[in-house]
């Protein structure tokens, strides 16, 4: 059986190229929040950890001095590469490395950033625990991501979608849960922006890959939902086609070490 990092690889190698395309990843008012929000210096290191195709990373380096665009994919980091030729960012430097066990020596970075990866993490505990190491005196982590509802039927639901659609996907965590971790980990946590992502069906399935038929259970679960579900995720009341945007929750976290 391949190990879920495997997976992760396999499925992002074959899809890079639609990451670097995408306007989900590319902007949004959760990115805007992030670089609005962090106190950087035109010295400042930052840390883009599992940085995809590279857009947070493109976002914060004109504004600081150096970023480190960490990815566990390669064909990722090429997006990354390819992305700051495009825009003149010489300050991005792409590594290749698991979030769980980066190769940076403590008190590397003045501020963590990590958006739309934290659902593919085996153990975020460990995650949280290398970015407590990796941060300097004073530093501060952001985290934006997808959410599970608190409810319990709607979390259910959101995860059997996405895994659907991605089987390399782990957990959207809920607020409790990243409130829970970050502590665990030594970070004081408070939420800086909560918002729905807008999804259109098409191209979310298409920017995966997701094959035909698990689209179909996809839109199989969307239509047959209860009337509650559908509510909260702001779903066509009939399903016909694919061609129809839907909502999911998320967030803007931050983090800072607690003293």
């Amino acid at each position: 059986m391949r190990d879920v990092r495997d997976q992760v690889q396999q499925r992002f190698s074959d899809v890079a190229a639609n990451y670097r395309t995408s306007k989900v990843h590319a902007a949004g008012n959760d990115l805007d929040l992030m670089v609005a929000s962090s106190a950087f210096r035109p010295e400042s290191i930052v840390l883009d950890a599992g940085c995809g195709a590279g857009h947070t990373s493109l976002a914060f380096a004109p504004r600081v001095g150096r970023v480190i665009a960490c990815d566990f994919t390669a064909a990722m980091l090429e997006q990354v590469e390819t992305l700051a030729r495009e825009r003149g960012a010489h300050n991005v430097e792409a590594q290749l490395a698991d979030v769980e066990n980066l190769p940076f020596p403590v008190a590397s970075f003045d501020l963590v950033v990590t958006r739309y990866s934290a659902h593919h993490w085996l153990r975020p505990e460990q995650a949280l625990a290398e970015f407590r190491r990796l941060l300097k005196p004073g530093g501060e982590l952001l985290i934006s991501d997808i959410m599970a509802p608190e409810d319990y039927a709607q979390d259910t639901f959101l995860q059997a979608i996405e895994l659907l659609r991605d089987p390399s996907h782990v957990r959207d965590y809920r607020l409790s849960e990243w409130r829970m971790m970050l502590s665990d980990a030594g970070f004081d946590t408070g939420v800086l922006l909560s918002f729905d992502l807008s999804l259109h069906f098409a191209t979310w399935t298409k920017r995966m890959a997701t094959p035909q038929q698990n689209q179909q259970m996809i839109l199989t679960l969307f239509d047959g939902a209860p009337d509650e579900i559908k509510r909260a995720f702001d779903l066509p009341r009939r399903i016909r086609g694919n061609d129809f945007t839907f909502t999911i929750p998320g967030a803007v976290i931050r983090g800072l070490p607690a003293a």
